[in-house]
């Protein structure tokens, strides 16, 4: 068996002797760890890049979409503005028709009528009879089925053996029929 005794002091290492040292042997490792690093946020960086690469391309292809439905939006809308007057149209109609069938079938036999006006939801006309009592009676049926919100007898004058009278009907409203 061996043994090494050394008998010398151990010599105190100045400070540029322990940079040394330290630079020798642990810079070494600090090194490769910072290279290491360095080389994880250089890969992490093509990663973010690419992301942002597709990112783009997503947003083109979705700005090229949009543009081309622009088109087609633009198509709906008109059809979608066409179909609401449409609809509007046909609305105005059926309420004019109600209106004039409700006329029709109400008016009586014994009246004659000189001049009808038709407007969108009111009639005006001018009727004669011989009979003033079947005036009263139209006058009063009107007002009772309460059909036309306003019913207005405005005149009745007798001219020889006939008697003349002008009726406004106004607001004609369906759910009253």
């Amino acid at each position: 068996m061996r043994y090494r005794i050394n008998l010398l002091e151990k010599k105190e290492k100045d400070f540029t002797q322990k940079v040394i040292y330290f630079a020798l042997h642990y810079l070494r490792y600090i090194l490769v760890l910072t290279q290491i690093v360095v080389i994880g946020v250089f890969f992490y960086r093509f990663k973010i890049d690419q992301e942002i690469i597709d990112l783009k391309d997503a947003l083109k292809q979705k700005e090229e979409i949009v543009l081309v439905s622009q088109p087609l939006l633009k198509q709906a809308e008109i059809i979608d503005f066409s179909m609401n007057q449409i609809q509007d149209i046909v609305n105005k109609q059926s309420n004019s028709e109600q209106m004039l069938q409700y006329f029709l079938n109400t008016f009586p036999k014994k009246i004659n009528t000189k001049k009808v006006t038709f407007n969108e939801n009111s009639i005006s006309f001018e009727a004669s009879t011989t009979d003033p009592r079947i005036i009263k009676q139209y006058y009063d049926r009107l007002k009772q089925e309460n059909v036309f919100k306003s019913v207005t007898l405005r005149a009745i004058r007798k001219v020889d053996f006939e008697f003349y009278c002008q009726f406004n009907l106004r607001n004609f409203s369906i759910s009253k029929k």
